[in-house]
C-alpha cells in the first residue's frame, strides 16, 4: 500500500516540481512513531531555496487535499535532498560523474556488498566508480539497493 501512495503522489506531483522548473529527487511516506510523514524531496541547478520549498508544498498541499489519495493524516514535507542525496537514476550517475558515492548492493559482488569510490559513470548498464585505492569497480544496475553521494571535508 506504501509504494501504491508514492506511486500515485509521484504521478501527481512530478508535473508540478517540474514546471517550477525543478527535479522530483525522491518520495517518502513512513510512520515516526504515531505520526505519518509524506516527504518530498527537490533539487534544482545551484540548490533550492525555502521559498522554492514553500511554494512546492503549497501548490502540492492542495493538489492532495483534492484528489484525496491518502487515507490516513500525515504531515507533509518538501524539501532538499541535501548533500548526501540518493542517487535515483541512471541520469544521476552520469550527471554526478567524479563526485564520492557511496553504493550498497542487493548480492555481493567479490564478497563485496558496500562499495564508495569516485563515479566514472555507467557502461553497458553498470555503473562505474574508482575506489581511493584506484581500483575501479563496475556493479551492475539492477543490483544497487542503495546509492547515495558521500560528502567530501
Amino acid at each position: 500500500m506504501k509504494n501504491e501512495i508514492i506511486n500515485s503522489v509521484r504521478t501527481l506531483v512530478a508535473p508540478v516540481v517540474e514546471s517550477e522548473g525543478m527535479e522530483l529527487v525522491d518520495i517518502e511516506f513512513k510512520k515516526e512513531g504515531k505520526t505519518w510523514y509524506l516527504r518530498i524531496f527537490i533539487d534544482k541547478p545551484g540548490g533550492v531555496t525555502l521559498l522554492d520549498c514553500e511554494k512546492v508544498s503549497r501548490e502540492v498541499g492542495v493538489l492532495l487535499d483534492i484528489e484525496d489519495i491518502i487515507d490516513r493524516s500525515y504531515t507533509l514535507e518538501v524539501s532538499s535532498p541535501g548533500l548526501d542525496r540518493p542517487l535515483k537514476t541512471k541520469e544521476d550517475y552520469l550527471r554526478f560523474q567524479g563526485k564520492l558515492v557511496k553504493i550498497k548492493t542487493f548480492s555481493s559482488i567479490n564478497g563485496q556488498k558496500v562499495f564508495s569510490g569516485y563515479l566514472q559513470g555507467m557502461r553497458d548498464d553498470k555503473v562505474r566508480i574508482r575506489t581511493k585505492s584506484n581500483q575501479e569497480i563496475e556493479i551492475p544496475y539492477e543490483n544497487i539497493s542503495k546509492s547515495r553521494l558521500e560528502v567530501e571535508f
